[in-house]
């Protein structure tokens, strides 16, 4: 389980977060939601070792995790999938996937063929490079590279941007088959509002840096939820 307590953090003089705490257990989604600007991107690179926050902590199975690098925070189990997907694009979809072996024994450094079942369409493209990939095929490759480190804990960062109707429905079905393996917790930020309330078992709604709503998907009527991420 990852928990975030009583998180801070800054750019510059500007405060982002403001005491954000929640918790996502594996087997679940946990589904930040919110406007623009509220904080949810900056939570994530937070927990990714991307950003320093200035106060709080993040614990991951009890075991603290403040402060942590990127290179850490892959080691310690949490892959990130960032908005813009950041695919290398002169890289092959293979050498895409290997950069991922980077936090792992090299007695791991090989591309599991659960990879390939998730993301068919990689299968018959190994060869070719990561730009000549549709955005849609670009985040599968994302977040198939992610996966490759072999997270304990997901970060998903706006998967459904800029993608076609067709790959949306199959990264959501490849969200709900990884959920459902039950060993990883998996943090979906996602402003397609749809996607997020029907793959989400609990949400977190934000609003200029704070937590304003933190509830399993049970107790959440959809238009309160609504409500909470709307301008």
């Amino acid at each position: 389980m990852l928990t975030i307590t009583d998180l801070t953090l800054k750019y510059g003089q500007s405060q982002i977060l403001n005491g954000v705490s929640l918790e996502a257990h594996p087997g679940q989604v946990t589904a930040v939601m919110g406007t623009n600007g509220v904080g949810k991107t900056s939570l994530l690179k937070a927990i990714a070792g991307r950003h320093t926050y200035a106060q709080g902590q993040i614990t991951l199975d009890g075991q603290p995790l403040d402060h942590l690098t990127a290179f850490g925070a892959a080691r310690a189990g949490i892959a990130y999938v960032p908005q813009g997907r950041e695919i290398f694009p002169m890289m092959t979809v293979l050498e895409n996937l290997q950069s991922g072996f980077a936090c792992l024994d090299k007695t791991d450094h090989k591309v599991p063929d659960h990879i390939y079942d998730l993301f068919p369409v990689l299968r018959d493209m190994t060869g070719r490079r990561g730009g000549d990939l549709s955005g849609g095929q670009q985040q599968q490759l994302a977040i198939a590279r992610a996966l490759i480190t072999q997270p304990k804990v997901l970060l998903l960062d706006e998967p459904t941007e800029g993608i076609q109707p067709n790959i949306i429905k199959q990264i959501g079905d490849v969200i709900r088959t990884l959920r459902d393996r039950g060993d990883m917790a998996i943090i979906l930020v996602e402003q397609f509002f749809d996607f997020a309330h029907e793959l989400g078992d609990q949400f977190v709604a934000m609003n200029r840096g704070e937590v304003v709503l933190n509830k399993p998907a049970s107790e959440v009527e959809r238009e309160l939820l609504l409500s909470h991420v709307s301008v």
